[in-house]
């Protein structure tokens, strides 16, 4: 029997377990596809813990992910577009994607260019679509100088170079450790912490005219400080200070189609998009995975690997 991810009440990452399960069956228009690649995101960690059971509460027991990457097994009726043996990179809404085999809408899926890494495909879809639409909510062209909070993390590194790709000047706020990343990719690094204001206007002495903030921790209000208009100033994590301030809290909806996934998948495979991976585990250690995830120094994407 295939394994898949599972928890059976809301709680910290000890409630994760790895379980033999039913095999899945795909229904008219879906496909089923073994997972290669699967990427982890803050917010499943969210949802496990009930943070977000209002607005998605989990049926238990609960699978969980969304990013995926694998070779087609079995398509059901209906499905023309996609033949056992293909590889595929996709997305699933049913909390799913960690397990070994897993179910997909066939309209979620895009074909995999073999110089798309298997890492890479299996963790492109909740941070890129997340970073194209920081980009698209902040406006951001030639001649603007964006300063993005959190910027070597899965979304923020992605963030940085659809920026550069856009045009734009980008100032990245991250640890030593990132500077050199941040510079080889056309970013200029900054450290986070005390002083950080006074840095980012001695690298931007005519000032900042968009920031993006994925990381939280206050930035909003260093953003206005800047004199950045709140128009241009995007969260996708400090809700609660988006309200407060009345900035933009645009998550990836407008941009979680597959559309923009085949675009960022293109992207990758010309070697004009990089998606760091910081670490990868076997699906048995998923445990372990989310634990280096939550220590929010990573650079790029955690991913697992149920193969």
């Amino acid at each position: 029997m295939p394994q898949a991810v599972r928890f059976d009440n809301y709680g910290d990452i000890d409630v994760l377990e790895v379980r033999e399960v039913p095999r899945p069956v795909p229904a008219a228009g879906e496909v089923l596809v073994r997972v290669r690649a699967a990427g982890i995101n803050p917010g499943e960690n969210t949802i496990r813990i009930g943070a977000l059971h209002e607005r998605w509460p989990a049926t238990f027991p609960s699978g969980e992910g969304s990013d995926l990457a694998g070779v087609v097994e079995e398509v059901g009726s209906g499905v023309r577009n996609w033949s056992p043996g293909d590889e595929v990179i996709g997305w699933v809404d049913t909390r799913a994607s960690h397990a070994e085999l897993v179910v997909v809408p066939a309209g979620h899926l895009v074909p995999r260019d073999p110089a798309v890494p298997w890492e890479a495909g299996g963790s492109l879809f909740v941070a890129g679509t997340t970073a194209h639409a920081n980009v698209r909510a902040v406006g951001a062209g030639p001649g603007d100088t964006v300063v993005v909070a959190g910027a070597a993390g899965g979304v923020g590194s992605l963030t940085v170079q659809l920026l550069r790709h856009a045009g734009a000047t980008v100032i990245g706020l991250a640890g030593e450790s990132n500077h050199a990343w941040l510079r080889e990719h056309g970013v200029i690094p900054v450290a986070y912490g005390d002083g950080v204001l006074d840095r980012i206007r001695e690298v931007a002495p005519e000032g900042v005219d968009a920031f993006v903030d994925n990381f939280g921790d206050g930035y909003l209000d260093l953003a206005l400080e800047l004199g950045v208009a709140k128009d241009r100033i995007n969260t996708i994590i400090d809700f609660a200070g988006a309200a407060r301030t009345g900035v933009k809290a645009e998550g990836m909806a407008g941009s979680a189609t597959v559309e923009v996934l085949t675009e960022l998948a293109k992207l990758v495979a010309a070697g004009d998009l990089e998606v760091p991976i910081a670490a990868t585990y076997p699906l048995a250690e998923v445990r372990d995975a989310y634990r280096d995830l939550m220590r929010r120094h990573s650079r790029g994407k955690i991913v697992l690997i149920p193969q």
